[in-house]
């Protein structure tokens, strides 16, 4: 077993170690409602939408993050404006933004001579270069998900399944969607400076849809999330110091495998259990009843 502990002698990969644990525990409440309420392409087009913000900021020597967190919030305003034309559809609104936000980044980014370079910062990051006060914003982003998500439970519970539902029981969906695109936008912001949008969408989405397809209730989902994104981080540091490969990118792929292993497992289940297969979205989908 000592290979499987001699990357974590390494003081650097034990502060990657904790960076990606935080990651991963910050997006496992967000990502649990990006996937419940399928709006994993909104997360991925307000990730990559961040690249102008972040192409300026650097380019005028300012803060990555408040030109990430500038650029999101005009990506999330950008969405609400638009899908306010009846004739144009969520996913049409997201994609002529992502588009359109994503060419502007690059566009500002290839007036400097590290184009390259930043650009492949900004979409992998660098886990193995975390520093500890990057580990105290991570703790305290992670601190304000978790309140957020408590408090909100209810309504996004509704939203997620029922948002009519959540307006006849007085949950405000509005208000409610609006939180849960500041959640989104929090998790993507505070965590892409420092392990790059590519392991923050990994994380995003594919615990909570490999927990989504095993757990009956929302919580369960979360708490699944969170393992599953810690175990993607541990295996995919151990074989990056090992095959010598990406860290980043190595976690987001370990994550990804994680879902569709579950997925097969999830299959062959179904298989077996016939009629009685869907019966954990059931139980789930009663989280409804008990919003009111």
């Amino acid at each position: 077993m000592e290979w499987l502990f001699e990357p974590f002698e390494v003081s650097f990969v034990q502060r990657a170690l904790w960076g990606g644990v935080l990651v991963s525990l910050i997006c496992a409440p967000v990502g649990t409602w990006v996937v419940l309420r399928g709006t994993a392409f909104l997360g991925d087009a307000m990730a990559h939408g961040m690249l102008p913000g972040v192409a300026l900021a650097s380019l005028l020597g300012g803060s990555l993050v408040l030109g990430a967190a500038a650029s999101a919030a005009t990506m999330a305003l950008g969405v609400a404006a638009l899908t306010r034309f009846p004739r144009l559809s969520g996913d049409t609104s997201i994609g002529l933004l992502f588009v359109g936000m994503l060419s502007a980044g690059v566009i500002i980014v290839s007036h400097s001579e590290s184009f390259a370079v930043d650009l492949t910062a900004f979409l992998f990051g660098d886990v193995l270069a975390v520093r500890p006060q990057d580990l105290r914003n991570l703790a305290l982003a992670l601190a304000v998900v978790v309140a957020v998500s408590a408090l909100g439970h209810r309504a996004f519970t509704a939203l997620a399944f029922d948002p009519r539902k959540a307006g006849t029981l007085g949950l405000r969906p509005g208000a409610a969607h609006a939180t849960l695109l500041g959640l989104m936008t929090l998790a993507i912001v505070a965590s892409f400076h420092v392990v790059g949008t590519l392991l923050v969408l990994g994380l995003l989405i594919a615990p909570p849809a490999a927990a989504a397809l095993w757990a009956g209730r929302i919580p369960l989902v979360m708490l699944g999330a969170a393992a599953v994104g810690t175990v993607s981080t541990v295996l995919g540091l151990v074989i990056s110091w090992h095959a010598g490969t990406a860290a980043g990118a190595t976690i987001a792929a370990v994550a990804v495998t994680a879902f569709f292993l579950a997925a097969g497992a999830a299959a062959l289940r179904d298989l077996r259990r016939g009629p009685t297969a869907a019966a954990h979205e059931t139980t789930m989908e009663r989280e409804v009843e008990h919003a009111s």
